[in-house]
């Protein structure tokens, strides 16, 4: 699994600058992604947001992938290059970007709805977003990384939906992914004791149907085996002295 790395509050210090920074670019992206968006101007307007940040994407190039954004629609889950499509009205949109500021890294991941979105599409946004939220309030020195997975299950089953199984949050900082996996499911008391100092990436991503997924002919791009919709959201969070810190919230 390898070594968690525990990071310094010099580091915490420019990894909460860089967070803000990068929630403050994807908040830009989701106000300009709307009806009739041609995907393919996306990795150029990411690319320009982080030169205004002082900033660069740090997907490009990270184990070859081809964009510097991913940009997921409806049934797909993660991993999708942009390309050429054009977003219609009705889509759920995820929108998964890293950010490199000052040597560190950052993660950040929301979904939305563009225009008139189905009343499932609604629901499973929001229940996936409480399900990033449940699990963040399981951060603290102490606690187990299991203890997350099991709050984010929990959540999404309820109201009938299922976690993807075959992808994990992560470690974060130092690289673009580090030791500990943080899987979003689980049982409470199981893996790696949280300590002050770890900064970690959570990314419930939750579909209606079966959680199982497949890949898609580029090499890149996961979607849901039953061809059902998915929905994902990710922030970076610091463990701190008295719980956590959100660091890619504005």
């Amino acid at each position: 699994m390898g070594k968690i790395i525990i990071k310094t509050d010099k580091e915490i210090d420019i990894l909460r600058e860089g967070g803000e920074r990068l929630a403050k670019i994807v908040k830009i992206l989701k106000d300009e992604i709307v009806d009739g968006y041609r995907t393919e101007k996306l990795d150029d307007r990411v690319e320009e947001l982080a030169k205004e940040f002082d900033a660069r994407p740090s997907f490009y190039g990270y184990r070859g992938y081809p964009a510097k954004v991913c940009l997921s629609l409806n049934n797909e889950v993660v991993h999708c290059p942009p390309g050429d499509r054009v977003i219609k009205d009705g889509d759920l949109v995820s929108l998964d970007f890293g950010l490199k500021y000052k040597g560190l890294y950052t993660d950040h991941a929301i979904s939305f709805g563009v225009g008139k979105i189905s009343g499932e599409a609604k629901k499973l946004i929001e229940v996936t977003k409480e399900c990033l939220y449940k699990g963040i309030d399981q951060i603290r020195s102490g606690n187990h990384i299991g203890d997350i997975g099991q709050a984010i299950q929990r959540h999404a089953e309820s109201f009938g939906f299922s976690l993807v199984r075959d992808l994990t949050g992560h470690g974060v900082g130092r690289q673009v992914h580090e030791p500990p996996q943080i899987f979003n499911f689980g049982r409470a008391g199981i893996g790696a004791v949280m300590k002050e100092g770890m900064v970690i990436a959570i990314e419930p991503m939750v579909n209606v149907g079966t959680w199982k997924i497949k890949q898609g002919k580029n090499g890149w791009s996961i979607t849901t085996e039953d061809g059902e919709l998915s929905a994902h959201f990710e922030h970076t969070i610091a463990v701190v002295e008295n719980g956590y810190e959100i660091l890619t919230e504005v």
